[in-house]
């Protein structure tokens, strides 16, 4: 199935032109939807910089973790805790488990929230510092 967010105007007529040269037979069907808010930019910083935090002063199982293996972990995490599955499955070359997740670009403002607000509550579990002195939780004693 073919799915295009119209964005604008280039992307519409795109659209437009694939309609056009669909042939008679078989029959198609489109559906027109209005499309869930994708994150903002805003919150794509927040959610790095926090990242970022929790990065540098959280060990986990005695391993530092790079920022983009805690942003997957936590994602999966946040789908797990509002019902959604991440999908676990048998690496293709055989080499243990990958999950499968949303991956953050694809993300609703409503689903980046909640993701946001799960890395505070995880950030005050392990005492993490943040950086941004407007966040309102500022506790902690760094490295851990």
């Amino acid at each position: 199935m073919k799915s295009m967010r119209l964005i604008n105007e280039s992307v519409k007529q795109r659209a437009a032109a694939l309609v056009l040269k669909c042939p008679d037979e078989p029959v198609y069907e489109m559906v027109l939807r209005q499309a869930e808010s994708l994150r903002t930019i805003e919150q794509n910083a927040k959610a790095h910089a926090m990242l970022s935090d929790i990065s540098k002063q959280v060990t986990w199982h005695g391993v530092k973790l790079s920022v983009e293996v805690w942003k997957r972990l936590t994602i999966a995490a946040t789908l797990r805790e509002i019902g959604e599955k991440p999908i676990l499955v048998p690496a293709l070359d055989g080499c243990g488990i990958d999950i499968i997740y949303e991956k953050s670009s694809k993300l609703s403002v409503k689903i980046t929230a909640l993701w946001i607000e799960w890395l505070y509550c995880f950030g005050a579990e392990k005492n993490v510092t943040w950086k941004d002195p407007a966040d309102p939780i500022n506790s902690g004693q760094g490295e851990r």
